[in-house]
């Protein structure tokens, strides 16, 4: 998989360079780049920004600086997938386990902010997404996923993140300020599937911090990241509930024991054990993804414990009984 972030702050994205993510760089299961568009900027003070038609607060993101940020990281990628190796896009930096600081390189010496990477003439780079698309090529669904995180946008879920991790080529932008030009995000969809993702119904400052977090929820499920793969199967999420409380040593801790079951050496009451834990912290904490279950996934056992949290099933799907009240944490089962 290869990914490539946009952002004025590129600095932020350092953080990718740690753990599991930075290994798999360096194991070459996933090329990881950071781009900033203030080097696709024509003024001497790299502006990319200006403020918004129509008035009101706050700045708006200009949209060239942008669209040949992508341009670049697409030339990029297209590259990268013809010749099987990783060609950086202008302006921008690799991120790898040992050197990764995040700051985006600047253009070269020789060249104006923007200039095509070497080889390429100012026309070819100009016209050459533009003239694959006039052509027979690719079916919209092999382009590149442009994801823009945006409190407008659909919610983020591990559902999503699966599809994303399917992905060859993933980008996301990390807007600023009040946001990037709508102008951009409509020429994209003529290069790009544009994807705008929210991690909840809450503002950030800027895209970044919800890009890390996405990025890694993502790139966990390539195999070869996490070394146990039967941990991706038994997480919070997985099957559409949360997970089991989780315990280790000593077996009393603070005069707080380890439940008797989790001791007993009886490895089908702990597996019934763990799916009751999920199913009464899920009703408990997430009803809403309760809801969410189809009753004729769920066995009787489940079904039995489903009720004793005031779940019921009419014409085919949950129902809530609104009396009900669980005010006990689900580690009080225990």
């Amino acid at each position: 998989m290869r990914i490539d972030v946009l952002s004025i702050f590129p600095e932020y994205l350092a953080p990718l360079r740690l753990s599991l993510i930075g290994k798999a760089v360096t194991d070459g299961l996933l090329r990881l780049q950071v781009t900033d568009p203030r080097s696709f900027a024509t003024d001497r003070h790299r502006t990319v920004d200006d403020t918004p038609y129509g008035g009101g607060a706050g700045m708006v993101m200009k949209p060239e600086p942008w669209a040949q940020a992508l341009e670049a990281v697409l030339r990029a990628g297209t590259s990268d997938a013809g010749h099987g190796g990783t060609r950086p896009a202008a302006g921008s930096t690799a991120v790898t386990a040992r050197d990764a600081t995040g700051h985006a390189a600047a253009a070269p010496a020789n060249s104006a902010p923007g200039t095509p990477a070497p080889g390429t003439s100012a026309a070819d780079a100009a016209g050459s997404l533009a003239g694959a698309s006039a052509e027979p090529g690719p079916a919209a669904s092999s382009r590149p996923v442009l994801v823009v995180p945006s409190p407008a946008g659909e919610v983020f879920t591990q559902e999503v993140a699966y599809e994303l991790a399917e992905e060859e080529h993933l980008v996301f932008a990390c807007g600023r300020y009040e946001g990037i030009d709508e102008r951009f995000l409509d020429w994209a969809r003529g290069e790009v599937r544009v994807r705008p993702l929210s991690l909840g119904d809450y503002v950030l400052n800027g895209g970044e911090v919800a890009v890390l977090a996405m990025v890694e929820a993502v790139t966990r499920l390539i195999p070869g990241v996490i070394g146990n793969p039967e941990s991706l199967a038994e997480e919070s999420h997985t099957g559409g509930l949360l997970e089991y409380p989780v315990y280790t040593k000593p077996a009393e801790w603070r005069e707080r024991t380890v439940p008797d079951t989790l001791l007993s050496g009886n490895h089908a009451r702990i597996a019934r054990w763990r799916r009751d834990q999920q199913l009464v912290r899920t009703a408990r904490r997430r009803p809403d993804m309760v809801l969410a279950l189809d009753p004729a996934q769920l066995d009787r056992a489940d079904r039995a414990v489903l009720a004793g949290e005031g779940f019921t099933v009419a014409s085919g799907a949950w129902r809530r009984e609104p009396a009900h009240t669980a005010p006990q944490d689900v580690a009080d089962m225990a």
